[in-house]
Parts: C-alpha cells; structure tokens; sequence
C-alpha cells in the first residue's frame, strides 16, 4: 500500500457540506480493516474526533451520495455513513497504528495536499480571467468613446469642407472687373 495511486485516493474523495472528507467504508477499504472497526476506533477515542474531523451524514446527504455513486456500495447499509476531513484522517491512522494505516494515510494527505494546490492554481486562474474580463470591457468602452470622438472629428471636418466650398462659392477678395 506504500504507492496508492492518487487517481485512487481521489476518487473517494467527496466534498460534503463544503468540505472535502472520505467516507469510513472507503477509509476501511484502504486500511484493509472492517468499516466497524473505523469506527470503534473513534467511538473509543471521541475526543480527538470533533466534529470538524469527522461527522454522520444527515439522510438527504447520503441520498445526494448515493445518487452520484454508481455502485450499490450502500445497499446493505442500516446506520447513514460517517465521513472523515483531511484532518479526520490523520486523527485516524494515530488511532489505528498500523503498518498500513500510516502508508494509506501519507498517501492520503498527499492526495489532499495535490487537491488543496490545484484549487489555488484554480483560483488563480479565475481572478486572472476576471482580471482580464474587465480590462476587455475598459478596453472596449474606451474603444466605443474613441469611435465616437472620431465620428464627431469627421462631422466637424465635413462642416468645415462644406462652409470652405460655400465660401469658395461666395468668392472672397477683391474682384477685378475685366472691362470691354
């Protein structure tokens, strides 16, 4: 277990009430224990579980659960499923103790640790959009004000060229009549 693959580890990876956690009977999976023993461990240990490391599952989130999962992996369950954070996890694997517990575990936080940078790579790349966004809207109303600048430049020069051929017309100056 010492090189699980990450692609792995993220697919058991959910967000939940705006948190990324796995579930108990994926962590048990990956420990190589029983999901009862997952979660022995943190009955017999509730105080380095608060509930920002690890909670149940109400039953409308385990129905949105289970509709995005396509197994039948919860057809034999009879308690709603508990799912650990990131933090959850490592509170996890010091509970456990295990050989692979600790390998499962490092992997895990890598994996949590890939996701956490790609999300800020991803913010990054939004802001910058966005960024770029609003200099294209400046950019194009400065575009609009100049083509309308320009408009009312040739507007004048059009009035300008009319009045001088209205003026070549009326002949400015003296005029020398030529006599017979």
């Amino acid at each position: 277990m010492e090189n699980l693959p990450q692609e792995i580890i993220q697919s058991r990876i959910y967000e939940i009430r705006n948190l990324k956690v796995m579930l108990d009977s994926d962590l048990a999976k990956l420990y190589e224990v029983e999901t009862k023993r997952i979660n022995e461990a943190v009955k017999n240990n509730p105080e380095k579980f608060p509930e920002d490391f690890y909670f149940e599952l109400s039953e409308k989130e385990f129905e949105i659960l289970r509709s995005k999962i396509s197994t039948t992996k919860f057809s034999k369950t009879r308690t709603l499923p508990k799912v650990f954070t990131e933090q959850g996890v490592y509170m996890l694997a010091t509970v456990l103790k295990s050989k692979i517990a600790t390998d499962v575990t490092i992997n895990i936080m890598r994996t949590f640790t890939k996701l956490r940078e790609f999300a800020l790579t991803y913010k990054d790349i939004v802001i910058e959009l966005k960024n770029l966004k609003e200099d294209l809207k400046l950019n194009q109303n400065q575009t609009i004000e100049n083509t309308q600048h320009i408009k009312t430049a040739f507007e004048l020069l059009t009035q300008i060229l009319e009045d001088t051929k209205k003026t070549d017309d009326k002949v400015m100056g003296f005029r020398i009549e030529k006599k017979n």
